[in-house]
């Protein structure tokens, strides 16, 4: 089976706990805090495999989620960290952040990788709190949570030709008969619902990737059909190989084929619609395709044409010696829409407040990544963190945005899910 998108949740490691210790040993009653920090949570990270052909391990795993790290220990003794997961995908891959649209990750050569969702940091164990004014702290703090996000995985192909045209048109016959890839063909619409790929080499042994696309209809760049997947894989190649069936059995009309194909690619990208194109003139054993072809080069006088037959093997070899010629001229710039640079520009700094309040329902309610951290991170159950927790917020100046916007005594006030009462 071909899958060539995927949504996953990514939930990264989460930081081991801090620890709470003092140093207590024979003839030493009063000793130091020694509590040591938490190990860092595991990160998720995708790398690309060339040996990889689809996204369906993927397709059964919608929540990644990494291990949390050790908590620290006495002693002094740091938690270990938590392995990263590593999730392997083929070459070509594009990761999307599917709550922004924007572009995390390209993932186009072998071995290249990206950490996605980063794991949390250690929580600080009560030795790192020690200063000159509080010597022996009673408290440390929690593990920060790792990073969570929700991302759509789109497989591009990376093939140096792909195979276009309307269904039925050969182009399996084509790959078949070129390369030791085994597609199903038959002689009906759509056979060919995922892309085949075949490896040609050459008797000089020069080897390029050949795609056998899906075939596409009238409204593909709209999605009808197999539509935008066509286009998606078509994208990424360096030559498109239109196949026409110029013997036009089933009654087609050859000119009519090529003009509805180059109509989509025309309204589906700039990029893709200006790629070198090579005309592959199919089925050329049949009794009305040698008018047929005329007809074409009469219409298309400037349009690089072969004549082939995939069933007898005729001209096959001219095809292939011009498309090695011309893939070894082109470079892989060509493989990419110049949206998608700027897509994966993603902004991760912005001047943003650190928090926003809001009342809602007679509640105080208090958001923000940095106070929602701060608060995850704080062990309520020790007197010294809440109050260290109490002048974070004030230094923060929630506290004086809470009287300006009028929050009095016995006011309810909620940060995540937990609701305290204000007192002033």
């Amino acid at each position: 089976m071909f899958v060539d998108e995927v949504k996953l949740k990514l939930i990264a490691g989460k930081g081991g706990d801090g620890c709470t210790s003092f140093r207590r040993e024979k003839y030493i009653p009063m000793g130091g805090p020694d509590g040591g920090s938490g190990g860092k949570g595991g990160n998720i990270v995708f790398i690309a495999e060339k040996g990889l052909r689809t996204l369906i391990d993927l397709r059964y795993h919608k929540i990644v989620k990494a291990h949390k790290g050790e908590n620290g220990q006495g002693k002094n003794k740091t938690g270990m960290s938590a392995d990263d997961i590593i999730i392997k995908v083929p070459c070509g891959t594009t990761i999307f952040d599917d709550d922004t649209g924007l572009v995390i990750a390209d993932l186009t050569k072998d071995k290249e990788s990206l950490i996605v969702a980063k794991g949390g940091r250690g929580g600080r164990g009560n030795t790192a709190f020690a200063t000159h004014e509080n010597p022996a702290p009673s408290f440390s703090e929690k593990g920060e949570p790792g990073e969570v996000r929700y991302v759509r995985c789109e497989l591009k192909l990376l093939a140096d030709v792909g195979l276009i045209g309307m269904p039925s048109v050969g182009k399996s016959s084509i790959l078949a008969s070129v390369s030791a890839s085994k597609p199903k063909i038959a002689s009906y619409h759509f056979t060919t619902l995922a892309p085949n790929l075949g490896v040609v080499t050459l008797k000089d042994q020069y080897t390029f990737i050949l795609a056998d696309l899906p075939g596409m209809i009238e409204g593909a760049s709209l999605g009808v059909g197999l539509g935008q997947r066509f286009l998606k894989h078509a994208s990424r190649t360096k030559i498109l190989a239109h196949v026409v069936d110029m013997g036009a059995s089933e009654d087609r009309n050859p000119i009519e084929d090529y003009e509805i194909i180059r109509k989509e690619i025309v309204l589906y990208s700039d990029n893709l619609a200006n790629k070198k194109e090579v005309v592959v003139a199919n089925k050329m054993d049949l009794p009305h395709a040698k008018e047929n072809l005329e007809k074409f080069k009469k219409k298309y006088p400037d349009k690089v044409v072969f004549e082939i037959s995939a069933l007898t093997n005729q001209g096959i070899d001219e095809l292939l010696n011009y498309l090695q010629k011309e893939l070894q001229t082109i470079s892989d710039i060509n493989l990419y829409d110049a949206e998608e640079f700027e897509s994966t520009i993603v902004y991760r700094f912005k001047n943003e407040s650190p928090y926003t309040i809001t009342k809602e329902e007679g509640i105080w309610v208090i958001r923000g990544k940095a106070i929602e951290k701060l608060f995850a991170m704080t062990k309520f159950e020790e007197d010294e963190a809440v109050e260290r927790f109490s002048r974070q917020l004030k230094k923060m100046g929630i506290e004086d945005e809470l009287n300006r916007l009028g929050a009095k005594k016995g006011d309810e006030i909620q940060i995540n899910d937990y609701i305290f009462e204000y007192l002033d």
